[in-house]
């Protein structure tokens, strides 16, 4: 791509091209920018006719990027990058907490702990959106798919800056009416003459997540769903035992511990682009998600034996 033809282009349609690239595809994009799809095609058209280089290749399901449109799309992340750092950089400190942060995170972390918590936050910086997005999969930080994205175990790729949460710990879990029917196992070994309730297999986003082969190497669920939230739901009105965040299954009434002293370990961790670090809003939700992990850091690891007693 010719340095002359870069210099001349207009930024407005540049960020319609990235939202276009990030999106894989013109309609996707043509909602998140609230444009015409028509509209934006010609703009991006119009892109490729100043650079004398075709940047996409529209598919039936979607575009994909030519090696000029791969090429654009880093420079543009440079310059968008820059012009992010230079703005937390000439704020500082001073900088106001406004706009909109997106943050990915697990469903049970998502929507059991933070969901809850968000009120204060909001209060805290009332000109702040936050995008909270539960969900297995993992994030693009790089494709601006999130601003934030609580993660299971470290991250090892991308030009990320990490910070960890906390450790949490996973114990099995049922109700009293299903043990009172039929009765408890003793050991993980009687695990399987039992429902179990488990993950959708072959939907695990990382391997991570699969914690069934931990406590049983034969587990079988009787009912699979692939959501924390909806395994608690479903142990809690008698499915059967699951596998369940200790954060989330110790408060329950209803729910009793079974062989306690079986437990998986994992680790969470907030991933940020490193461009977006020092951008004032970014840091005031990354630091808000340290605060809460903080003050409910005994709610995450489970002593052995299972929960506390004043639970």
């Amino acid at each position: 791509m010719q340095e002359s033809a870069f210099s001349q282009l207009n930024w407005d349609d540049c960020r319609l091209f990235l939202a276009v690239a990030r999106a894989g595809q013109m309609l996707a994009a043509s909602r998140t920018l609230g444009l015409n799809q028509a509209t934006l095609s010609r703009r991006i058209a119009g892109l490729e006719q100043a650079l004398g280089a075709k940047l996409l290749i529209r598919r039936t399901h979607g575009s994909e990027l030519t090696d000029a449109g791969r090429a654009l799309l880093e420079a543009l992340e440079r310059v968008e990058s820059e012009l992010l750092a230079s703005q937390g950089r000439l704020h500082g400190a001073d900088a106001t907490v406004a706009g909109v942060v997106r943050v990915g995170a697990p469903d049970g972390f998502g929507v059991g702990f933070l969901a809850p918590r968000l009120a204060r936050l909001a209060a805290r910086h009332p000109d702040l959106t936050v995008q909270l997005v539960p969900t297995p999969r993992g994030f693009s930080l790089s494709r601006r798919e999130a601003d934030i994205a609580v993660m299971v175990g470290r991250p090892d790729k991308g030009r990320l800056v990490a910070r960890r949460l906390t450790d949490y710990t996973l114990g099995l879990y049922a109700a009293r009416g299903y043990l009172d029917t039929h009765g408890a196992p003793a050991s993980l070994a009687e695990l399987g003459a039992h429902r179990l309730v488990g993950s959708v297999e072959d939907l695990v986003a990382a391997p991570a997540l699969n914690y069934a082969q931990e406590f049983l190497r034969s587990w079988r669920s009787s009912l699979e769903i692939s959501s924390a939230i909806g395994q608690l739901a479903a142990v809690r009105t008698g499915a059967g035992i699951g596998i369940l965040h200790d954060y989330l299954a110790a408060p329950e009434a209803d729910l009793v511990p079974v062989v306690p002293e079986a437990r998986a370990v994992r680790s969470y961790w907030t991933a940020v682009h490193e461009n977006l670090r020092d951008v004032a809003r970014v840091r005031a939700v990354a630091d808000f998600l340290a605060e809460i992990v903080r003050e409910a850091q005994e709610d995450f690891v489970m002593p052995p034996g299972g929960p506390r007693e004043e639970r």
